[in-house]
């Protein structure tokens, strides 16, 4: 059958929907999902079919991810919805030192599947509070998986695959993205975590996003192609797991990379892609590896200035361009 176009919040609204059906150990834990069936309307006809596993809770986000992750240790599937991802920092000790560790700390005796959903990202005019993109900091805590993915049919894979894995998995969506609309296909659709796909391909320049990151890879390979410049754009969908191998592929053919992010410069996951890149890929290389990425700022509420310190389609084309001076 043909693939239908939906948006990434129809998407996501889908394979929730698919996962509680198959699997009666799967609900839903967060604020507002009865009255607004979620705060953008991403868990849209959920609530009334499946009443009995919706937990709406309190304003008390490290409650919500203990509830998470208590049921998560008793055999259930729960998916915590943290309504912003900037309120992660209200259950940094649940997720961190609770969540990730308990299985290693238990020998391996227990299983861990929690799913925690975390819209992020600016371009709402939401100012610093409710725009950040924080999925560096759970790459950086060992026994948690971290997945951005982008295109619709992407949210539904990767939403499948994370509630059926057995560990712990932070899945940031960006509150910009819900409304963009794309091809998905029907039944048991399921992305592998630890895949990223090449969804374009050349030979000039390595081009790596995810997220609202993806968005200005693509669009700035068009332009950079009106310009004779073949950009291979690749999303990498998961951070941790991470494809190198796909990552690796890609730039051994095109020798140059330009690794793009909504979330700040310093010490973003760009950072420790380039290293990556450096450690093993420096013998290809004939460029440094560029970043582009937000300025070290918190996010303005002034529209211009929050579209100041965000990332543009003219930073990539001109980090590429930069990099194709290199022969």
């Amino acid at each position: 059958m043909p693939d239908r176009i939906l948006s990434c919040s129809a998407a996501l609204a889908e394979a929730l929907n698919e996962e509680m059906t198959r699997d009666p150990s799967v609900f839903i834990v967060g604020e507002d999902i009865k009255a607004h069936a979620g705060i953008f309307g991403q868990f849209k006809g959920i609530p009334e079919k499946f009443p009995d596993r919706i937990i709406d809770t309190p304003i008390s986000e490290s409650a919500i991810a203990g509830v998470g992750l208590g049921a998560a240790l008793t055999g259930l599937r729960p998916v915590v919805d943290l309504h912003f991802s900037d309120f992660v920092t209200c259950c940094m000790d649940e997720l961190v030192n609770q969540t990730a560790k308990i299985r290693f700390m238990l020998g391996g005796q227990v299983r861990v599947p929690l799913v925690v959903w975390c819209p992020d990202g600016a371009g709402l005019r939401a100012a610093a509070q409710h725009s950040q993109s924080l999925e560096a900091w759970f790459v950086h805590t060992p026994g948690l998986k971290v997945v951005v993915p982008s295109e619709p049919a992407d949210v539904k894979g990767l939403i499948k695959a994370a509630i059926r894995d057995d560990d712990p998995v932070m899945f940031f969506q960006h509150k910009k993205l819900f409304a963009k609309e794309g091809p998905v296909p029907r039944g048991d659709y399921i992305i592998e975590l630890g895949q990223a796909a090449v969804k374009r391909p050349g030979t000039d320049a390595t081009l790596l996003g995810y997220g609202s990151g993806f968005y200005l890879c693509r669009e700035a390979a068009q332009q950079l192609f009106e310009m004779e410049i073949d950009a291979e754009v690749i999303d990498l969908r998961t951070l941790k797991p991470l494809d190198m191998t796909t990552v690796a592929d890609s730039i051994k053919k095109t020798r140059r990379a330009v690794i793009v992010h909504e979330a700040c410069r310093t010490g973003g996951f760009g950072a420790e892609l380039a290293a990556r890149i450096q450690e093993e890929l420096f013998d290809y290389l004939v460029a440094p590896v560029k970043r582009v990425a937000a300025r070290d700022l918190p996010m303005p509420f002034s529209p211009p200035l929050e579209d100041f310190v965000l990332p543009k389609v003219a930073d990539v084309v001109a980090a590429v361009r930069e990099v194709r001076t290199r022969k």
